[in-house]
């Protein structure tokens, strides 16, 4: 079976059919687990490789899942994530089990699309220095392009250049 007709693949692949989005998915032969692995494959720059970081944020008692979307070329600072959203609590990774029970996705194949609605997403601004950006698709193989306004409209992220270094 192609992985192009996994579960998850397939959610992505019909999120982008429905809105009329002009790039679909696309299967790479090789990983694109990492966002250099996903470079080498597409032969971009790292940095147009968009990480789909999955962050919990403690706030009373309660857990509040944050999906960054970082450059590839970049690191996520983490302690600013609360501060960006203007919510208290202390960050933290979650574990491969949370990212899959919380996203439906594994990691390397964590796709800003058709997350819960309770996820809030973030977008880095370092990102527009690309015509074209590259998202995981639901599986470590598969990817989709699409420009940084469009991937910020589709997932309705909230765009800041203070996430990032």
């Amino acid at each position: 079976m192609s992985n192009l007709e996994k579960k998850t693949v397939r959610k992505v692949s019909d999120f982008l059919k429905n809105i009329c989005h002009t790039e679909m998915v696309i299967e790479l032969s090789e990983t694109a687990r990492t966002a250099q692995d996903a470079a080498n494959a597409l032969q971009v720059p790292v940095g147009a490789i968009v990480k789909s970081l999955l962050f919990i944020i403690n706030n009373d008692n309660k857990e509040i899942p944050v999906v960054t979307l970082i450059a590839g070329d970049k690191k996520c600072r983490i302690e600013l994530i609360s501060k960006v959203l203007g919510v208290s609590g202390t960050v933290r990774r979650p574990n491969a089990e949370e990212v899959k029970k919380i996203t439906g996705y594994s990691i390397g194949g964590v796709s800003p699309i058709g997350l819960s609605k309770s996820i809030k997403l973030i977008i880095d601004t370092s990102l527009r220095r690309f015509d074209k950006i590259w998202s995981a698709a639901g599986h470590p193989h598969c990817v989709f392009s699409a420009s940084f306004s469009q991937l910020k409209d589709i997932t309705c992220a909230l765009e800041t250049e203070k996430l990032t270094e």
